[in-house]
């Protein structure tokens, strides 16, 4: 039986998750992503998730996306 973890626990996001979260939009998070500068993407393979706690930061400390 698989248990669904709440979104503000999780240590990582998917991209979907990301946008739920922060109401900003996939393509959005997708090209702030792909800046190699973005310290709140995690790659595993060609996969990408966002690490929640960083993402966070970056949002509380930007004054414009």
């Amino acid at each position: 039986m698989k248990q669904e973890i709440p979104v503000w626990e999780k240590l990582n996001l998917s991209f979907e998750e990301a946008a739920a979260y922060s109401g900003i939009g996939i393509n959005k998070l997708r090209s702030i992503a792909n800046d190699p500068r973005c310290s709140f993407v995690i790659r595993i393979g060609n996969k990408k998730l966002i690490k929640r706690k960083k993402f966070e930061e970056y949002l509380s400390s930007a004054f414009e996306i």
